[in-house]
């Protein structure tokens, strides 16, 4: 039973990498096994032995619920773009007060919050030139390692969901498809990208987690504020009034949605 409790964790910790607006990294740390993850990813050879015994329901887990849901979004954005797009916007909104409260669990300061208002700045003025200057981005090899890099970050980094960074550069649907489709030209360089993250970043992040946590948690959620403003469909809310009735609903399930995972949360101690 124990073991299966496990593998129910970590399929929700999967379904939480890859879905837009929940971070695999927050679902880690409610679950009590963000800890583990860490301190195996900083030294993999001195805890081999006593770590990854522990966490082998949860990696069966996390693939079960990885590769399934990565399907199912590939469809989704494919036939109702804009509708899903205002789904994924409704869940990244309710997931907001649960971030706020996590980022200020050791406290908060005037740091914190000019952390958060750079991050945001910084993002918003990168992601509006690509779109002012019509930077298109055509996914290839090195495109889809930069992916692998943001889906690690998102576990070892918590708050932080793949999706906001990628959805404003039009690369979240090729790649989710192309893991629910077990593309190889897409999962090898996406792998690539995420071993060299945690191989390069995971102690460094752990260590800036640890004594500068508020602050980073705080970049983090500007970070996910200033992309999420990003990949709102403006032109879809005044296509039809249908449409706009659609986007509303689709906007409100996500947040409801987001509110009531995390009141479920809060019902366990981390």
């Amino acid at each position: 039973m124990k073991f299966l409790i496990k593998v129910l964790q970590g399929s929700l910790i999967g379904l939480g990498a890859v879905l837009p607006g929940i971070s695999g990294g927050v679902l880690c740390v409610i679950f009590g096994i963000y800890k583990t993850i860490m301190e195996l990813l900083a030294d993999p050879f001195r805890n081999f032995e006593t770590h990854v015994p522990k966490l082998i329901p949860v990696i069966i887990g996390g693939a079960i619920g990885f590769l399934g849901i990565a399907n199912i979004l590939s469809v989704l954005l494919e036939r109702y773009p804009a509708p899903s797009v205002c789904l994924f916007i409704g869940l990244i909104t309710g997931m907001l007060p649960s971030l706020f409260r996590e980022a200020g669990e050791q406290g908060k300061d005037r740091n914190s919050y000019v952390s958060m208002y750079v991050a945001m700045a910084v993002t918003f003025i990168l992601l509006v030139c690509l779109k002012v200057f019509s930077v298109e981005i055509t996914p290839n090899f090195g495109w889809y390692v930069f992916c692998g890099f943001c889906l690690a970050l998102s576990v070892i980094a918590p708050g932080m969901s793949f999706s906001t960074l990628l959805m404003p550069l039009g690369l979240y649907e090729p790649f989710v498809a192309g893991i629910g489709h077990l593309d190889f030209s897409i999962l090898i360089p996406g792998g690539i990208g995420g071993l060299a993250t945690v191989i390069l970043l995971s102690r460094a992040i752990n260590s800036l987690f640890e004594h500068h946590y508020s602050v980073a948690f705080h970049a983090i959620i500007g970070i996910v504020i200033a992309a999420t403003i990003m990949i709102i469909p403006f032109t879809s809310f005044v296509k039809s009034v249908g449409s706009f009735v659609v986007n509303i609903i689709c906007l409100a399930v996500g947040v409801i949605a987001a509110l009531a995972l995390d009141r479920f949360n809060q019902r366990f101690e981390v």
